[in-house]
């Protein structure tokens, strides 16, 4: 199950099918696993999520993705992600693709990161990347780290 939390209506506001946009791609990410648990998905703005990076990572700063894995549980719930809007609409824009786009990546690299994928070591990210790259490639959206597709580092994120 995928529940979405549209918590900012400047999201839907931007890109009126930002629920279905989101879903998919959790969808997709979860499908390319093979995993079957219940994503939480938290549409919000920039001061909840840094907030959530201040209490639960120590910087107080807002970032465009977050995620926080579940303990294993019965209800199979694998966790959080929340997004925020603002850095997510502006790195978009910086980065010359749709927000939707945009989106999509992040929401899949916000659910890998539920499903135990990292990208702290160049391992770990090429592998993660790799990855995301399949999952968005079936949704349709370009290699967010081709060159020419703007300026792409590695998500900011948990």
């Amino acid at each position: 199950m995928i529940d979405i939390e549209v918590e900012d209506p400047s999201w839907t506001a931007a890109l009126p099918e930002a629920e279905a946009v989101v879903r998919q791609a959790a969808e997709a990410a979860l499908a390319r696993e093979g995993t079957a648990g219940a994503v939480t998905l938290l549409l919000t703005d920039d001061e909840s999520v840094r907030e959530l990076n201040d209490r639960f990572r120590g910087k107080d700063s807002a970032t465009n993705v977050l995620s926080f894995p579940a303990p294993a549980n019965p209800e199979e719930h694998l966790g959080d992600v929340a997004l925020a809007y603002g850095v997510c609409a502006r790195e978009a824009a910086e980065q010359g693709k749709p927000l939707s786009h945009h989106l999509q990546h992040l929401t899949v690299h916000g659910v890998l990161h539920l499903l135990g994928y990292d990208h702290i070591g160049d391992d770990e990210a090429e592998a993660m990347e790799g990855l995301e790259r399949a999952v968005l490639a079936g949704l349709g959206v370009p290699d967010p780290y081709a060159a020419g597709e703007g300026e792409h580092e590695r998500p900011r994120t948990s």
